[in-house]
């Protein structure tokens, strides 16, 4: 069975055929002209290769015949000027379809880029799916002066341009012996073989040197990541860090020694052919030639042309590599792009159960799974209730999750406590639709979550999760997370000084416009781990969305900021239903009921005096810290 299911993975995604075509209809419909631009390019090849055969024999057959000199140069001028002008619309087309190229290449991605930010989160989540995206990645990247992505119809091309070659310049030996034409066309079907054999070979292996490939860029990136400074210098992680790198180098370099000689051994059958073939070839030309068989510009014709044909033949071979590696790396392109996205995430697609076609799943991307509303739901604070809800992890043992059920009333306030690892965030990410249960239902007023397209479910959220990454937008662009016109600058301050950064802003030369991360910015700002927090709850109120979610909200902030929070808390959530997550038992007072969890059930329900007196684990958790704050 193991053996099978290796067959299985090592098997591409899309064969050759079907790569062609969607490159194709990618091309068509991203950049048109650059196809014709490619596609001129094919005759003019051709008769810029007939030509170059032609005219050593064409001045050799002008001497040896007696022809005037005038005769000469008016024949071969004008095949030179014709030439010539082929040679110059051949650098023409080539420039433009480079240019055209890269504007096709930034499309594909931008496309990527999307797919990254679509992307349903649970199956984003996933080491493989990374991974592949990090292969797909490489796929739009220049390497070695091959493009991935965009080389199949560019190979198909120059396919079609060296089958024509191949016609024309075995039309011409054919009238020296029949035989030449199979002998030269099979003898280089050795060296195809070998490359496939190769090629199948790295293909099979190639999440190998990913996954190695990955973790060398994290390592590469760490030391330069101002945030990690401090633990570097203190902790003597340099070494480390070396240390690390040096063993992902080796082991990186060990794939690169495999993959290089590989390649080498596939050409050596190559080498051997060429000179079996090249000089049987030369050896027939010379004998007819000393018998008086044929004339000595014929001779010069047809041995340009053995040399130019055996070259077209490896030509062939070549492109129809070429052709099977680019389509490799188009395989991890569509697989990530087909990968499923937030409005198609059903149950059948997670439980892989495969119970939807392909138009179904498309018609579920543009509709979502209902017909539900989302705007009146947008209106007022909504109710949430989790029905017998479950939740495992891919490769789990056990649900994390296990039979959660309760409501949340419309306006109520709600706080999820419990030690690390009773499923707190699990649950948040499922509310926010991040995930899907593995079993029961998550309802909106009623109405199962997943009849929303994903996009208008995200919009009754408005989260400040744990982890906080900002980019180099200014203060006012990463709250609205709007750039240009959209951004309302009024409203953004209004929720700046809301969250407590009044007095950040104050003191910034530009205010709410000041960019944040100085690696970008010469002029930018570092916000310490409180203020990013204030900015997150600052973007959270900007949303005000009718769910309010806070997942640790008060974590990296000192007792003062952390009061103003607590103060603000009510304002902040009035008229929203709010799920509040806190490991500082204090908080939950603000709260009108909480639920205590733990290994992913709930254990506890009640408001925070309720909880006192029942005198269970809420209670000795609340004494446990609470003993800290007495004299």
């Amino acid at each position: 069975m193991k053996s099978k299911a290796k067959k299985k993975s090592a098997r591409p995604y899309r064969n050759v055929f079907s790569n062609a075509i969607w490159s194709f209809k990618g091309m068509i419909k991203g950049a048109p002209m650059l196809l014709v631009l490619m596609a001129l390019q094919v005759p003019l090849n051709i008769f810029l290769a007939y030509g170059a055969v032609y005219l050593p024999s064409l001045v050799v057959g002008e001497v040896t015949r007696g022809e005037s000199l005038a005769h000469g140069v008016r024949r071969m001028g004008m095949l030179l000027l014709l030439m010539l002008a082929a040679d110059a619309l051949m650098l023409l087309l080539t420039g433009l379809s480079q240019s055209g190229l890269s504007i096709y290449r930034y499309q594909k991605v931008a496309e990527l880029h999307r797919k990254s930010m679509d992307c349903f989160y649970q199956i984003y989540e996933k080491k493989e799916n990374r991974d592949l995206h990090d292969r797909a990645e490489w796929a739009t990247a220049r390497w070695n002066g091959a493009l991935p992505v965009c080389d199949l119809p560019g190979r198909s091309l120059k396919l079609v341009e060296n089958i024509g070659c191949y016609c024309l310049f075995g039309s011409v030996i054919f009238y020296v012996s029949p035989w030449l034409v199979p002998i030269l066309t099979i003898a280089p079907l050795v060296n195809w073989f070998c490359a496939r054999l190769f090629r199948k070979w790295e293909y099979a292996n190639r999440g190998k040197w990913a996954d190695i490939d990955r973790r060398l860029e994290y390592v590469k990136r760490m030391p330069s990541d101002f945030e990690a400074a401090k633990d570097i210098r203190i902790y003597g992680l340099a070494g480390w860090f070396r240390e690390t790198y040096r063993g992902l180098a080796c082991e990186r370099l060990a794939w690169e020694k495999k993959l290089t000689w590989g390649d080498f051994l596939s050409r050596i059958a190559d080498l051997i052919v060429i000179l079996l073939r090249d000089g049987a070839a030369y050896a027939l030309l010379i004998n007819m030639t000393l018998a008086g068989k044929i004339t000595v510009d014929e001779f010069v014709l047809y041995f340009s042309a053995i040399s130019m044909f055996a070259s077209f033949v490896g030509n062939i071979i070549d492109e129809w590599n070429g052709m099977h590696t680019s389509s490799l790396n188009i395989c991890d392109y569509r697989q990530y792009l087909d990968l499923p996205e937030q409005e198609s995430m059903t149950r059948a697609e997670q439980e892989g159960t495969g119970k939807i076609g392909r138009s179904a799943a498309r018609q579920i991307r543009q509709n979502g799974t209902g017909q539900a509303d989302i705007d009146k739901h947008l209106q007022g604070a909504p109710e949430i209730v989790f029905e017998h809800v479950s939740f495992r992890y891919e490769g789990a043992d056990e649900d994390t999750l296990k039979d959660i059920h309760f409501t949340i009333k419309s306006g109520e306030k709600i706080a999820l406590v419990g030690l690390n690892g009773a499923g707190k965030t699990t649950l948040v990410k499922l509310l926010c639709g991040l995930y899907r249960p593995t079993k029961g239902e998550i309802r909106i007023n009623g109405i199962p979550a997943d009849q929303f397209a994903g996009k208008d479910y995200y919009r009754l959220f408005s989260p400040v999760f744990q982890e906080v990454r900002t980019a180099f937008f200014s203060l006012a662009e990463t709250v609205a997370g709007e750039i240009g016109d959209a951004l309302d600058k009024k409203r953004a301050e209004k929720c700046i000084r809301m969250a407590g950064l009044g007095e950040k802003i104050d003191a910034l030369p530009r205010g709410i416009h000041t960019r944040l991360d100085k690696q970008v910015n010469e002029d930018g700002t570092e916000l310490s781990g409180g203020q990013l927090q204030k900015l997150m709850l600052a973007r959270a109120l900007y949303k005000d969305a009718p769910i309010l979610v806070l997942d640790e909200p008060t974590a990296a902030l000192d007792p003062i900021a952390e009061n103003q929070i607590y103060l603000q808390y009510n304002s902040m959530s009035n008229a929203k239903t709010s799920l509040f997550i806190s490991h500082r038992l204090a908080s939950t007072q603000f709260c009108d009921r909480i639920l205590y969890l733990k290994e992913g059930r709930i254990a506890e329900e009640g408001t925070h005096e309720q909880l006192l007196e029942l005198g269970g684990e809420y209670s000795d958790l609340y004494q446990m810290q609470s003993c800290w704050y007495k004299e």
